[in-house]
């Protein structure tokens, strides 16, 4: 775990959630906000239309390469918003699955939405991020 990085977790709450309830920073911190992370490839293009799993996939994988570009890493990451386009629970939990896989053991809260639509053609997943680095660089 990142050392400036501390999960929160509530014993007066459900411990049946596989999130932490809120995350707390150390100072002195550089604080990082990422746009949503998009399914697109490096040529632009949506991809894997219509599969919410394979789509979670790459949008991890781009929000990785967001987090090093800044010198941080998915340990670092304090607050996670995930959007999925549907109104099916079940392409909820599809796409929620591979970024709780993406995430491990560091268990950050997060805010899983469904949406009406979103940006780009064929886009079933976005997530962004709020992380916050300490030291010179990845944890």
């Amino acid at each position: 775990m990142n050392a400036g990085v501390r999960l929160i977790r509530n014993d007066d709450l459900a411990q049946t959630v596989d999130y932490a309830y809120a995350a707390e920073a150390a100072t002195p911190v550089r604080a990082l906000w990422t746009a949503g992370a998009c399914p697109l490839d490096v040529d632009g293009r949506t991809v894997a239309p219509g599969d919410y799993a394979e789509q979670a996939r790459q949008v991890m994988r781009n929000l990785i390469a967001v987090l090093e570009g800044a010198g941080a890493s998915l340990r670092d990451v304090v607050k996670t918003t995930v959007y999925v386009a549907s109104a099916r629970q079940e392409d909820l939990v599809e796409a929620w699955e591979v970024v709780r896989e993406h995430m491990g053991d560091h268990d950050a809260p997060s805010t899983l939405l469904g949406v009406t639509v979103l940006g780009y053609d064929d886009q079933l997943v976005e997530v962004e991020a709020v992380a916050v680095i300490t030291g010179d660089g990845p944890s």
